[in-house]
């Protein structure tokens, strides 16, 4: 297990819709960063077990999301490492796998009244800050048990979404929860930033409508924009790779979505590094000044 020395960035994955590549972005990011030395662990809140299922871990059997949320163990007791025998994780990830017990988190939460259900993943992150670089938290669509804690626990937003109608709206909704995570819950949590995927070359007229919105409607007070620059490509590797429990960085290092995820990296790392020197340049209020403006995603893609 990691020392308790570095500076961790906690990071909500998100999108109101499903099938985005939340998970996707989730792994093959902390992929890239393990690349630059960098050490991240992935938390996965969804009861379909996603980031579980592909990194090859087991949905029963072990400590999983439930046992954090609910105290039931030491955080760091649910934690699967890149050295544990028993799964094969990607070097540089570290992993707390989902299961089916999260059905039993409404009932956890009935019994005591003076558990406040937004906060039940504070504590436990806490309690891992200074182990990671960072943490992702993959969260389930649509607003859930598991999806406020993270907005509550996250430091950054990461939002994920495709070059579809379902996608778009998904978006704007997801959106309208920043600005409520901020308003009530968080109000230090920032967008770090859109990332485009399933993209075709050359690109379809949806998809040159979405990244030309977002590009231009959802940005830092700065007026810069929070889409990363790299968009991920349509790919079949993509779904190989995650057959064979793999990263696309394992499985296909020299491709081009890898590199589109090293770049990502990148830039991501460049954002958060500026936000913490200028802390006037970071999006605290970027989704409030854009509220009305994505409520209209939907809409303006659509057109």
């Amino acid at each position: 297990m990691e020392g308790a020395n570095k500076t961790t960035h906690v990071i909500a994955v998100t999108n109101q819709k499903g099938g985005v590549a939340k998970t996707t972005n989730c792994i093959n990011l902390a992929a890239a960063l393990a690349e630059l030395g960098r050490v991240s662990l992935i938390v996965d809140l969804d009861m379909t077990a996603g980031a579980t299922k592909v990194l090859g871990a087991p949905t029963t059997g072990w400590v999983s999301t439930y046992e954090l949320l609910t105290g039931a163990e030491a955080p760091v007791d649910c934690i699967i490492t890149d050295q544990d025998a028993e799964v094969k994780l990607p070097k540089g990830i570290h992993l707390i796998p989902s299961s089916r017990k999260l059905v039993e988190l409404d009932q956890f939460l009935s019994k005591d009244a003076w558990v406040v259900p937004q906060d039940i993943l504070v504590e436990p992150i806490k309690q891992l800050r200074g182990r990671y670089d960072y943490i992702f938290l993959d969260t389930p669509p649509q607003i859930t048990k598991t999806t406020v804690p993270a907005y509550k626990a996250a430091d950054f937003v990461l939002l994920s979404a495709l070059p579809t109608h379902l996608s778009t709206e998904g978006l704007a909704e997801a959106l309208k929860d920043i600005h409520s995570a901020q308003k009530y819950g968080n109000q230090d949590l920032q967008l770090l930033g859109v990332i485009i995927s399933g993209v075709r070359r050359p690109l379809t007229r949806l998809a040159r409508q979405l990244v030309e919105y977002v590009e231009k409607k959802i940005t830092a007070p700065d007026g810069s924009s929070l889409k990363f620059k790299s968009d991920v490509s349509l790919s079949v590797k993509l779904q190989d790779a995650e057959k064979q429990h793999q990263t696309i960085l394992d499985y296909a290092g020299d491709s081009e979505i890898a590199e589109q995820y090293r770049a990502i990296a990148r830039e991501m790392e460049a954002r958060i590094r500026k936000w913490r020197i200028e802390p006037a340049a970071a999006p605290q209020s970027a989704v409030d000044q854009d509220q009305s403006k994505a409520t209209n995603i939907g809409e303006a893609v659509n057109a």
